[in-house]
């Protein structure tokens, strides 16, 4: 596991190798800790907002002895899965542009107010909460949800902002991430007795029930069997 004092040493060792400026943004464990909300992370989730900076970024981490993982065996056949380096039991994971089926969208880079400086050329934007949580529900990995629990617990969500975006990433062609939204908060409830607005359920429902006929016929299965109530 990786402590933040840990990650902070690799991101000062990363920042020096750095000849020009990157900007980078943190979700999952490593903006939780950012933000107090976690003590020690599995892997630093990082997203890039183009293709070159995370190939720059990829070389710095193999200079330090990195080395390439298949990102296979973590997220299986999952599409948009980040390019994966590990050295010992310390991973990264990065991720350009798009977290499996979310698009980390403008509104989520703006939303990323809190920066981190290391040297000259690192710099590192730390995603909000209700965006950490959305990526959480799109890499849906082991721990996930109980990280996805202690941001529920341990800040006031705004659901409204997750609708929101819901339907941003609807506009932008990502209409498959409201399905697993929907689903991540259904496991939310039923293994971890987190309570969801039923406001959030409903208007997440609308918005998976606005759609063609082959959507509407899954939905609808879904819902027949109790589940989106």
């Amino acid at each position: 596991m990786i402590s933040i004092e840990r990650q902070n040493g690799l991101f000062i060792a990363i920042g020096k190798k750095l000849n020009r400026r990157i900007n980078v943004y943190a979700v999952g464990g490593t903006a939780m800790m950012f933000l107090g909300l976690k003590e020690v992370t599995k892997d630093i989730d990082l997203v890039f907002e183009n293709q070159k900076d995370r190939e720059y970024f990829k070389e710095t981490l193999k200079s330090l002895g990195y080395e390439y993982m298949d990102a296979a065996i973590v997220y299986g056949g999952k599409e948009n899965k980040p390019e994966m380096l590990t050295l010992g039991d310390e991973r990264f994971d990065l991720f350009v542009k798009e977290v499996v089926d979310f698009i980390f969208s403008e509104n989520m880079q703006k939303r990323a107010k809190q920066i981190h400086q290391f040297g000259d050329n690192f710099m590192l934007k730390i995603a909000d909460p209700q965006d950490i949580f959305l990526m959480k529900c799109a890499t849906d990995r082991l721990k996930d949800l109980d990280d996805a629990r202690s941001i529920v617990t341990g800040t006031k969500l705004n659901w409204d902002s997750i609708v929101d975006e819901a339907k941003n990433q609807k506009k932008l062609g990502k209409k498959h991430a409201i399905f697993e939204l929907g689903y991540f908060l259904e496991k939310l409830e039923n293994k971890l007795k987190i309570p969801i607005p039923k406001k959030t359920k409903a208007e997440l429902w609308n918005l998976l029930a606005v759609g063609d006929e082959k959507d509407r016929v899954s939905f609808s299965k879904r819902k027949e069997k109790k589940e989106w109530t």
